[in-house]
């Protein structure tokens, strides 16, 4: 903290002390205040500068939005990969309301898909990065309604088992303080078919999702491989290794971002041990999430 200069030139000497040692004193909680409100505000990080961590292998259009990036694929009218990380420090702020601001995203070349594509498809409107994720920052979360980070996901899906695992995303964040997350359907695997009034949109057979913690003093990764369906098994049976989910995908996760004797370590191993999964949420979704109506 700088040093405060006091006033010699004052008639009174006690006075003059009594006012610098006031003035001081209140200098100094004001700056003590000032340092603890900062501390308590999330820090500006500009997430597309921070492009070491996004897949690579991809053939889409890179687009970066400020709080997530995305790879744009026009065959399939839909992001071939979502990347974002999310924070305990972010969560623990209080959200925005969700204003369901669905539109296009202007970024894209060429366009995407419509909202009106997605209107009595049957299928809903599937966030790829949560807004519940972003709701900390009004910007950032009214970005995630753009619909280059939506994709066409069975209801009972959408609500039920990729639910639990956005829920559990966030309890993990908040549980380790940061992770890299990246989300995209499985374009390798032949779609279910495809919806859309202007636009054809492909339907996804499953969708990944991969998570990679290097906070924890255990570092460590995993990887979820989903089908696009309503489920009734518990989540950690859908647990992959980050190399089993590139393997499918033909996208290379954190390939910039670690040492490469790191990366083989943590991509390999997708022990389910080090992931607490949630038994109240499974029965939640077994029990209410899966018997929404179509």
């Amino acid at each position: 903290m700088a040093r405060f200069r006091t006033n010699h030139s004052s008639s009174s000497k006690t006075g003059g002390n009594t006012i610098v040692r006031v003035g001081l004193f209140g200098a100094i909680i004001a700056g003590l205040v000032y340092f603890f409100n900062q501390s308590q505000q999330e820090p500006s990080i500009d997430y597309a500068g921070e492009a070491y961590y996004l897949p690579s292998g991809g053939t889409g259009q890179v687009v970066h939005h400020q709080g997530f990036s995305l790879s744009y694929d026009n065959n399939w009218e839909q992001a071939e990969w979502t990347a974002h990380i999310l924070t305990a420090s972010q969560l623990r702020q209080q959200w925005n309301r969700r204003q369901d601001n669905w539109r296009k995203d202007d970024m894209v070349r060429g366009g995407t898909a419509s909202t009106n594509d997605y209107r009595g498809s049957g299928y809903d409107r599937g966030h790829l990065v949560p807004f519940a994720d972003l709701a900390w920052n009004a910007e950032w979360a009214d970005e995630s309604f753009m619909m280059s980070n939506i994709s066409p996901q069975a209801r009972q899906f959408n609500q039920g088992i990729w639910r639990e695992l956005e829920e559990l995303t966030r309890d993990w964040a908040k549980k380790f303080d940061r992770l890299y997350v990246i989300t995209g359907p499985v374009m390798t695997r032949d779609p279910k078919g495809e919806i859309g009034r202007e636009t054809k949109v492909a339907i996804p057979a499953a969708y990944f999702k991969v998570l990679l913690d290097l906070e924890d003093p255990e570092q460590k990764g995993i990887g979820f491989i989903l089908p696009n369906q309503v489920s009734y098994d518990p989540l950690f049976e859908y647990a992959a290794s980050i190399d089993e989910v590139e393997a499918l995908t033909g996208l290379d996760f954190f390939g910039d971002l670690l040492p490469s004797e790191l990366e083989d370590e943590l991509e390999a191993n997708g022990n389910i041990d080090l992931w607490p999964f949630n038994q109240r949420k499974y029965n939640e979704r077994i029990n209410d999430w899966n018997n929404v109506n179509d």
